[in-house]
């Protein structure tokens, strides 16, 4: 991660459903994930966090390039995170729907 504060987006896909989690580093190391339910989850370490959103089957998106988008059913320029004025007005948008299935 770059600077503690700073927002990595991860995204799980299920069909043409996209769940994000917002993961950032602490000042003291730590992390907090927050999620689509609009929770916010704490971690002892980046690390800890990086691992619980690898297991629950959730990619980094910053590592995502046009194949990986691809075989998630997706164009890379259709995945763009979320954005909100705060965390409730984001948390609207963590789940995002699009429309039918590319062939």
């Amino acid at each position: 991660m770059s600077a503690p504060g700073h927002a990595q987006w991860w995204l799980a896909t299920l069909g043409r459903t996209v769940v994000w989690a917002r993961l950032r580093e602490c000042e003291a190391g730590t992390a907090e994930v927050f999620d689509c339910d609009g929770n916010t989850l704490a971690y002892d370490s980046v690390d800890s966090a990086r691992a619980a959103l690898l297991d629950a089957e959730f990619v980094e998106f910053d590592g995502l390039d046009a194949e990986d988008a691809q075989a998630r059913g997706f164009l890379l320029a259709e995945l763009v995170p979320p954005q909100g004025a705060d965390d409730a007005a984001l948390r609207a948008a963590m789940v995002q729907t699009f429309g039918r299935e590319r062939g």
